[in-house]
C-alpha cells in the first residue's frame, strides 16, 4: 500500500464539526409551517382488555385538533417481523397483528391505545391524560417460564399458546450431539441470564408526518437506521400507501443501537394524522416513553452443556434457551434469537456436534429485538462463560483450553456445524496479540499488591466470532428472512470534478462522513475533501438496507466500490477517445489517465470536463455524463473475532467491582480509518461492561416497569471504566469483499461481558470460594457481595 494511502489514515471525523458546534440537524430540530404535535396516551396495566375509551374530555379541551384510537386503525395492515422462522417440526411461527395503536387488548405498559393531535405539545400531552380508558386488569405474564407453562392466559387470544417457535439448529445434528455428550469423558453444565436491556441512544425517537393535499405525497422525517426499510413496511404491509408517494428521511440521528432500525406505530400515526388534518404532524418521545416503548435488548435463560476429553479437547455444545420476544414482534426479533445466535454456537473453535433449540416467548413486556450485537452476544456470553467454567472443572489454563481448540489458519474456509463458513482467521495471532497488550505475565504481581490492599484481584479472558454484514440474500431468505440484503451506492461525478456519494447505509455515530469518502479518493486520486456523501433521505439515495450488524463497510462500502469502479471504466473510455485512440489500453493512477505504450496522458479533470461537454462525442459509444449505481449482495457473511482480558479488584467488604484494566485485541481484516475503529471497539466495550455490571430492565410480577427511569436503570459513566488498550493489527482481511474488510462496530459489546464475568468469577475463586461458578450480570455488589459471603 503506498505510503500516502487514504485507507488506513486515522483522519478525524469530519462531522463531528457541526456536532460539537450545535449544527447538527436532528428530527427534532425541524419545524414545519402550520406544525401540529402528537401525544400518546399509554397503558398503565401490563395485560389488559380495553372495554371502552373515552375522549370526550379531551376533544373540548383547548387546542386539540383530533383524537385516535386503535378503532382507527382496524383497517389498515400490522407491523411484521422480518424473518420467518419454522420450528422444529415444520410449522410457521406464530404471528399476531402488531397494530398502530392497541385494539381489543393492551398488553405491556407503556402500549399505546390513543392518540391526540393539538396545536402545541403541553395541550396534547393535557389531552391525551384526560382520556379515560376502561381497561380490564388481566393476570400479566412477565417470567418466561410461565408463559410456556400456561396456555390459558395468553398475551395474544388470537394464538394457541405464549411460544411463537421451537427452533433448533441444525435440527439433523441432534441425536449424535446427544450422544456424544451421553458419552463423552467430561460434561460442563451452566444455567445463566443474558439479562435484558434498554439500549438508551443519546437521542430519543422523533417523528414528523407531512401529507401534501396538492400531490398527495407523504413525507416522514424520523429518527431511523433504515429509511428504506421503514418506507417499505409502511408502503406495503401497515398503510398501504403507493411507496412511490412516501418519501423518507432520517437525517442526523443520535445513535441507535439497533433500536432505531425498526418501524414503530408512532411513525405510521403521524403519517395518519396529517393525512386527517391537512397539516405536519410532530411526535417526540421523552426519555420515559423510551424506556417503555423502543425495543429492549437480550434477556435469555439458556443451559448450556460443554461435553470434552479429559485433555479439554471439545466434544459437543447443547444448548437450550428461552428467548423474550416481549408482546409483539419487532421487525428483526426472530432473527436475533436464532440465525443470529444460534449459527455462531460453535464460536473460534473446532467443537465437530453443536446443536442449538431456542424457544421465542411472548410476555407482558416490552418487545425485544436486535441490540448492539444482536445474537452474537447472547451466543458468545455462553460458549465463553461455560469454557471458562470447564477449564477450572479441568485444571486447565484459560487461554490454553482456547488454544487447544482454535480453528488454525491451514483450516480455512472452515465449515461449523451449525452451517457458517469462515473463510479466515489467525486466532492464535490475536490471542498472542492480547498476550503482548495486556501483559499477562506481570498478572501475578498485580494481584498481590491487591491483595495487600484488602483486595481480590480476577482475570479474565474471553474469545469470539462474529458473522457480521447480515448478507446475503440467498441464505438469509433460505433461513426466512423475507428481505433481500445487500446494498447500493451511486456515485455522481460533477463537471468540476467533485464527487457526491449516494449511500443506503445511513450513518448515526458511525462515521461514513469521514470513512466512506476515504474509499472514493483511494481510486479516484482525488482529495478526500472533494467527496461528499449523501444518506438517509430515499429520494435521493438508491434502495439500501440501511446500518446494522456491522455491514456499513462491508456491504454498502463494496457498493461504493463497485459503483467507482464502473465511473473509472467509463471515464477511461472518455479518455481514450481524448488522446484519439479509443481501442487504446487506458490505465489510471492517481488521478491521471495515461495510454500504455505512449507518453499520453489527461488528468482526471479534463476528463470529468469532457464528459458533460460532449460536443464531440461518438455517442453511439459513449453516453455523456459520469455518474453510476452499484448494487452489491456478498457471497458470505464476514466473521470479525478477538480476544479480550479484564482484570478487575473486587472489594469483600462491599462486593462493588472495579475494572482496573481492559485490553482487547481484534482481527476486523482490512481498517480503513483507524482512529474510527478505536472509538468503535471503546463504544462497545462501555456497554458490555455496563451490561455486565451495571445495566438491567427489570419487571415486577405485575409487568410494571421497575428501571424506566436513569433514577434506576444505572448506565456507566466515566469512573466505571478503565483506560482501554486496543490493538487491530493482528488481521486477516475478509476474501470475497472488494475492500477486505470486515466490521468492528459491535466487538466490543460482544467480547466484553465474559471477559469481565469470567475475571470476576476468577477473583472470587482465588479467595478459596470455588463453590462461586456463576454470578448473573449484572454484577451488582449485592449479587457479588452474596456470592462471597452466603455459604
Amino acid at each position: 500500500m503506498p505510503k500516502d494511502s487514504v485507507i488506513g489514515d486515522g483522519q478525524k471525523r469530519r462531522e463531528d464539526k457541526r456536532f460539537t458546534t450545535g449544527k447538527g440537524k436532528y428530527t427534532d430540530d425541524i419545524i414545519l409551517r402550520h406544525q401540529t404535535y402528537a401525544a400518546f396516551a399509554r397503558s398503565e396495566v401490563a395485560h389488559g382488555r380495553i372495554r371502552g375509551i373515552d375522549t370526550s374530555a379531551a376533544e373540548s379541551m383547548p387546542g386539540v385538533l383530533a383524537i385516535f384510537t386503535g378503532d382507527d386503525f382496524v383497517e389498515v395492515g400490522g407491523n411484521p417481523a422480518g424473518w420467518l422462522i419454522h420450528s422444529r417440526d415444520g410449522t410457521p411461527m406464530t404471528e399476531p397483528k402488531r397494530p398502530v395503536l392497541a385494539h381489543g387488548k393492551v398488553r405491556h405498559v407503556g402500549d399505546a391505545y390513543a392518540a391526540v393531535i393539538a396545536e402545541t405539545p403541553e395541550q396534547a400531552r393535557d389531552a391525551a391524560e384526560a382520556i379515560v380508558a376502561d381497561i380490564e386488569d388481566l393476570p400479566s405474564i412477565v417470567k418466561m417460564a410461565d408463559a410456556v407453562a400456561n396456555s390459558d392466559n395468553r398475551v395474544h387470544d388470537e394464538v394457541d399458546s405464549n411460544i411463537c417457535f421451537d427452533w433448533g439448529w441444525v435440527e439433523d445434528n441432534r441425536a449424535a450431539v446427544d450422544e456424544a455428550i451421553k458419552n463423552a469423558p467430561h460434561v460442563t453444565t451452566l444455567e445463566l441470564v443474558n439479562n435484558r436491556l434498554s439500549p438508551n441512544p443519546m437521542e430519543p425517537r422523533c417523528s414528523i408526518g407531512d401529507y401534501d393535499t396538492g400531490t398527495g405525497d407523504y413525507t416522514l422525517y424520523t429518527t431511523s437506521q433504515n429509511p428504506h426499510l421503514t418506507r417499505l413496511l409502511i408502503s406495503a404491509f401497515v398503510m398501504g400507501i403507493p411507496e412511490h408517494k412516501l418519501r423518507v428521511v432520517a437525517p442526523d440521528v443520535g445513535g441507535g443501537f439497533g433500536s432505531k432500525i425498526y418501524h414503530y406505530g408512532e411513525e405510521a400515526l403521524v403519517l395518519a394524522a396529517s393525512k386527517k388534518l391537512g397539516r405536519p404532524v410532530k411526535w417526540t418521545s421523552s426519555r420515559s416513553e423510551a424506556f417503555l416503548t423502543d425495543a429492549h435488548g437480550r434477556d435469555h435463560v439458556t443451559t448450556i452443556e460443554l461435553a470434552t476429553e479429559k485433555d479439554g479437547s471439545f466434544i459437543a455444545v447443547r444448548t437450550e434457551t428461552m428467548a423474550n420476544l416481549g408482546a409483539y414482534l419487532s421487525n428483526f426479533a426472530t432473527a436475533t434469537p436464532t440465525f443470529l445466535h444460534g449459527t455462531l454456537m460453535a464460536g473460534n473453535y473446532t467443537v465437530p456436534n453443536v446443536y442449538v433449540n431456542v424457544k421465542g416467548v411472548f410476555t407482558n413486556t416490552v418487545p425485544v429485538d436486535a441490540y448492539r450485537g444482536a445474537g452474537r452476544p447472547e451466543a458468545t456470553y455462553s460458549l465463553e462463560r461455560v469454557i471458562d467454567k470447564c477449564a477450572r472443572e479441568l485444571g486447565i489454563d484459560p487461554i490454553e483450553i482456547r488454544r487447544r481448540n482454535y480453528i488454525k489458519p491451514d483450516q480455512f474456509p472452515y465449515t461449523t456445524p451449525v452451517a457458517l463458513e469462515y473463510d479466515t482467521g489467525n486466532y492464535d495471532a490475536v490471542m498472542d496479540k492480547l498476550e503482548e497488550i495486556a501483559d499477562l505475565q506481570g498478572f501475578d504481581a498485580r494481584r498481590k499488591e491487591s491483595e495487600a490492599n484488602g483486595k481480590l484481584r480476577g482475570l479474565g479472558i474471553a474469545s469470539y466470532i462474529e458473522a457480521c454484514g447480515i448478507a446475503p440474500s440467498n441464505l438469509v431468505g433460505a433461513l426466512g428472512g423475507r428481505v433481500g440484503l445487500y446494498d447500493a451506492a451511486t456515485v455522481r461525478v460533477n463537471p468540476t470534478g467533485n464527487v457526491a456519494v449516494m449511500v443506503g447505509a445511513h450513518s448515526h455515530g458511525q462515521g461514513h462522513e469521514t470513512t466512506f469518502p476515504q474509499i472514493v479518493a483511494e481510486r479516484l486520486g482525488i482529495p478526500v475533501e472533494n467527496i461528499e456523501i449523501v444518506h438517509g433521505d430515499t429520494a435521493r439515495i438508491p434502495f439500501g438496507m440501511g446500518t446494522y450488524g456491522s455491514r456499513s463497510l462491508a456491504v454498502c462500502g463494496s457498493a461504493v466500490v463497485r459503483a467507482t469502479e464502473k465511473v473509472i471504466d467509463k471515464a477511461k473510455k472518455i479518455a481514450a477517445f481524448m488522446m484519439e485512440s479509443p481501442d487504446g489500453e487506458v490505465e489510471f493512477d492517481d488521478g491521471v489517465f495515461s495510454l500504455k505504450g505512449t507518453n499520453k496522458n489527461v488528468p482526471w479533470g479534463d476528463v470529468v470536463l469532457k464528459a458533460y461537454i460532449p460536443h464531440d462525442f461518438p455517442i453511439e459509444m459513449i453516453e455523456p455524463g459520469l455518474e453510476e449505481t452499484a448494487f452489491y449482495d456478498p457471497v458470505n457473511f464476514t466473521y470479525p473475532s478477538g480476544a479480550y482480558a479484564c482484570e478487575v479488584e473486587v472489594d469483600p467488604a462491599t462486593g462493588k467491582v472495579e475494572v482496573k484494566s481492559f485490553a482487547a485485541a481484534d482481527d476486523f481484516g482490512v481498517v480503513i480509518n483507524p482512529m474510527i475503529v478505536e472509538g468503535q471497539v471503546h463504544g462497545g466495550l462501555a456497554q458490555g461492561i455496563g451490561q455486565a455490571l451495571l445495566e438491567h430492565a427489570v419487571y415486577d410480577a405485575d409487568g410494571q416497569f421497575m428501571s424506566a427511569s436513569y433514577m434506576d436503570y444505572s448506565m456507566p459513566r466515566a469512573d466505571d471504566l478503565p483506560m482501554y488498550r486496543v490493538d487491530h493489527s493482528a488481521l486477516t482481511p475478509c476474501t470475497h469483499n472488494p475492500l477486505g474488510v470486515k466490521g468492528c462496530g459491535e466487538a466490543g459489546a460482544i467480547g466484553s461481558p465474559p471477559a469481565l464475568v469470567n475475571a470476576v468469577i476468577d477473583a472470587i475463586q482465588h479467595s478459596g470460594r470455588t463453590d462461586v461458578t456463576h454470578i448473573d450480570m449484572p454484577l451488582t455488589p449485592a449479587r457479588v457481595w452474596s456470592a462471597l459471603h452466603d455459604k
